[in-house]
């Protein structure tokens, strides 16, 4: 009996960017520069409970810090393919390190907001270029996968120490960080491989076996991708930034709520796993619209009140899902984008969502209505997201099943 006729699938070539080096420093420099996202929580009560800020005033500089992320990576996006990506990157360390250094010396709300906003553009660029990095490989989705597999420790981290720092100190940590990945500056590959907007499709041959075939891909696609990751950081961005606040007016204790949010880091290892197996199984998108109405409940549920239940399960669930989304979003773009020009986007995508969501929340406080609000508000963004990727689901069917169904 002959042998069933294989599906169209994706086709990659191996490139400087699957080296160990440049594996390495871009997780080493996307662990650096997401590190106020990692820590917002317990950065955001810091700023609160040390420098005085109000929770209106803590969301805006929030939203500056996360918003500058998106701004640096605009400014990577226009750059990465044309100057030499390891220039980019000292340059927008210098940046970080100036603006957080320069956060130890000026205190009040204005210049915070500016200083922080400043240091996020840095982080920005830093953080963009190491993702294209990624990206850029002939595996995106494991490389995506390993990265968050590295940022539940970093997370996890994070929420065990920064708590127990000053908040010059805690400054001081993100500097450190900088200055030590600037020593292996030279392990960034300088040069995109390609350029071209194209997917390489291998089709079953009744004599070859199977051929390759270049593939175009709309444009549309990838900025209608980058759009849903910005819906969907608005509802993580706004979650992140007042969860742990949250808990506080419910009156939770506050070393219980600590403890869970540094134990709750560790759930995005189970999600990295489970996402692996499911991805290689059904693809990145079907699992992708799943998740996404999952998410959008679990966050909408707080919103009937925040009690240890509600908070431990939302929370929870909320961590291990963040892992699915990210690494079936960031994949799927650097699946039809090897310049680095999209793939750099995404942490712009990620940033504008931040940046919305924490200053939609903090403006939802401010005219008066409560957390439950707030959540509600999340559980939209969620499923803003979830319509954007079916419509683009059904439509990659028709024109593109390899690339619909890619894992």
């Amino acid at each position: 009996m002959p042998a069933a006729p294989q599906a169209p699938a994706l086709h990659h070539e191996r490139s400087v960017f699957d080296g160990w080096r440049s594996l390495v420093i871009s997780l080493y420099m996307t662990l650096v520069g997401y590190g106020v996202l990692a820590g917002i929580p317990v950065i955001s009560t810091a700023w609160a409970t040390q420098l005085g800020f109000s929770d209106v005033q803590t969301g805006r500089v929030a939203g500056a810090d996360l918003g500058g992320l998106a701004l640096g990576a605009v400014l990577a996006s226009l750059l990465v393919a044309q100057i030499n990506r390891r220039l980019l990157v000292f340059l927008a360390a210098l940046v970080a390190i100036a603006a957080n250094a320069l956060c130890m010396v000026l205190v009040d709300y204005d210049a915070v907001l500016w200083l922080r906003l400043l240091a996020g553009t840095g982080s920005g660029v830093y953080t963009a270029i190491a993702v294209a990095n990624l990206g850029a490989s002939s595996k995106p989705a494991r490389a995506y996968n390993i990265m968050l597999f590295c940022f539940a420790f970093t997370q996890a981290g994070e929420m065990f120490a920064l708590p127990r720092l000053s908040m010059d100190a805690i400054y001081g940590v993100f500097v450190a960080a900088y200055l030590f990945g600037l020593l292996f500056l030279r392990w960034v590959p300088p040069r995109p491989v390609e350029a071209s907007l194209d997917v390489e499709v291998e089709l079953p041959d009744p004599e070859l076996g199977s051929v390759v075939e270049h593939r175009h891909v709309p444009a549309v696609v990838p900025w209608l991708c980058l759009a849903a990751i910005a819906a969907t950081y608005i509802n993580i961005g706004a979650y992140w930034t007042y969860i742990e606040l949250a808990t506080a007016r419910a009156a939770l204790d506050k070393a219980w709520v600590s403890n869970v949010l540094v134990w709750v880091s560790f759930m995005s290892l189970l999600g990295c796993l489970v996402a692996t197996v499911i991805s290689n199984r059904f693809g990145l998108l079907r699992p992708l619209l799943v998740t996404l109405l999952v998410h959008a409940a679990i966050v909408g549920m707080l919103a009937a009140g925040v009690t240890s239940v509600t908070f431990f399960v939302s929370v929870y669930t909320f961590n291990f899902l963040w892992i699915f989304i990210d690494v079936y979003q960031m994949a799927t773009v650097a699946n039809v984008d090897h310049s680095g020009r999209f793939a750099s986007l995404l942490p712009a995508a990620q940033g504008l969502g931040q940046i919305v969501g924490p200053n939609l929340a903090a403006s939802t406080l401010a005219l008066g209505f409560g957390y439950d609000a707030v959540f509600l508000f999340c559980a939209g963004a969620s499923l803003v997201a979830f319509a954007i990727y079916a419509g683009l689901f059904l439509r990659l069917r028709r024109t593109l099943p390899a690339l619909a169904n890619a894992a």
